[in-house]
């Protein structure tokens, strides 16, 4: 099934992230989490290149695992870093072989030890390029994108980083998702404005529950994505308490899904850092919400 049939539906996707880990053991552990999430039928599961694409033929492989042998939708990350044109189209092929329809088309961030993205000899600079490539190569894909509601921290203007990102949507993109971020205000107001500048495409929110405040400080400076004043506060108050942190983590990423799927959100996409606990537990306390929503909203209409 392709991502973009299911959101011509107009029923929000509901999605996890995973990486694949280095070693067999962590592999097969990987699988039977995501093996375990079938019950709870999301729409897709996705599952990243790792630095460098260290982890090729790992997410080559474990998507094939998961489309034949899982049965749930698998979408496979591919990057520009570390491979020429000729080896990524050969990945393409490879999963066009396993099967896989969606592919999430990303530039994908610097090698260790380097300050900034170099494409190696004959391959692709910008993520627009590698999308261009697979429509051309394989014309029938779901190509996905990366999109950045606080601007992306490369970029030296969000009116730039929105003409970046209209050159990937008219280079063949289906689908964006977006950074994760804990304002639901900056998405909104991010969507609007790439709706104004022509971007028409369905934008997935991307979610990280905040399990640990050290944690997620060092992933906010990497992906430039702020935690509101309030919630850090709150966090800060208790970030001797593991548990109390997780659970202020998980209410604000409950309360955060259901107000973007109140305001008809394309989808919410679970970062989960292979630890499928808390993003199962928010995904089954938002779901319970929506169902119950929807069986008040049924019978008041059946009265």
């Amino acid at each position: 099934m392709r991502i973009r049939e299911q959101l011509a539906s107009g029923r929000p996707t509901l999605s996890f992230e995973f990486f694949p880990p280095k070693d067999d053991i962590g592999f097969w552990d990987l699988y039977r989490t995501i093996e375990s999430l079938k019950p709870l039928e999301p729409t897709y599961v996705s599952v990243t290149y790792g630095a460098g694409g260290s982890t090729r033929r790992k997410t080559v492989d474990l998507v094939g695992r998961i489309k034949r042998d899982i049965g749930i939708e698998p979408m496979a990350h591919l990057t520009c870093v570390g491979a020429d044109r000729v080896e990524i189209g050969r990945v393409i092929d490879e999963l066009r072989g396993h099967g896989i329809e969606n592919i999430l088309a990303l530039r994908g961030d610097p090698p260790e030890g380097q300050a900034s993205f170099v494409p190696c000899a004959g391959g692709f600079r910008y993520a627009n390029e590698l999308v261009g490539y697979i429509r051309e190569r394989h014309g029938d894909l779901c190509i996905g994108a990366a999109c950045y509601p606080e601007g992306h921290p490369e970029c030296p203007s969000r009116e730039a980083d929105l003409e970046n990102l209209k050159r990937k949507v008219d280079a063949g993109v289906d689908f964006l998702i977006s950074q994760l971020f804990f304002d639901s205000a900056d998405f909104f107001a991010f969507r609007d404005r790439a709706a104004r500048s022509g971007v028409k495409v369905p934008m997935i929110a991307g979610i990280m529950p905040i399990l640990s405040l050290k944690q997620i400080k060092r992933f906010t400076q990497m992906c430039g994505a702020r935690i509101p004043d309030e919630l850090l506060r709150r966090i800060e108050s208790v970030e001797d308490d593991a548990e109390a942190v997780r659970h202020i983590g998980m209410y604000h990423s409950t309360q955060q899904c259901l107000e973007l799927l109140e305001n008809d959100v394309a989808g919410i996409h679970f970062y989960t850092l292979n630890r499928s606990t808390a993003t199962r537990a928010v995904y089954q306390f938002m779901k319970a919400e929506l169902d119950g929503a929807r069986g008040r909203a049924t019978k008041a209409v059946s009265t």
